[in-house]
């Protein structure tokens, strides 16, 4: 094997591992923690409160949580679209206009202001959400 090949596989395996989330989550922890978020957000398909329902949120295109309105940040990001997958979360949970701006490509505020600090709760809440 060349060293260009061996260099590409390296790289290749590289940025698998870097959208990979970085801890395996507990769903049980997890849905301890969704009581937070449980003030704007419901696990009801359809019921929607400040935020969008997070049922199927996880795998979710962008912007289709059905009779939610969402914001101008989350819209610009929307644009280049993407989808609502366990990397996305995971770095959304954390910063959520950091995350939408990242994707826009410019400047974006989102309506949700509360993050996840810890990468275990992040963890644990995306692997709760992906049972609902």
């Amino acid at each position: 094997m060349t060293y260009s090949r061996k260099l590409a596989l390296v790289a290749g395996s590289l940025m698998i591992l870097a959208t990979a989330p970085a801890v395996a989550g507990d769903a049980a922890k997890g849905e301890k923690l969704f009581k937070r978020c449980a003030a704007c957000h419901s696990l009801d398909a359809g019921k929607n409160k400040v935020g969008p329902s997070l049922a199927g949120a996880v795998g979710r295109e962008c912007g289709t949580a059905e009779g939610y309105k969402y914001g101008r940040g989350y819209k610009a990001a929307c644009e280049n679209g993407f989808i609502a997958d366990e990397a996305f979360l995971s770095d959304y949970l954390k910063d959520p206009s950091a995350k939408l701006s990242e994707i826009a490509g410019s400047k974006q505020r989102s309506k949700m202001s509360f993050k996840l600090k810890k990468e275990d709760d992040v963890a644990d809440v995306i692997e709760f959400l992906k049972t609902k």
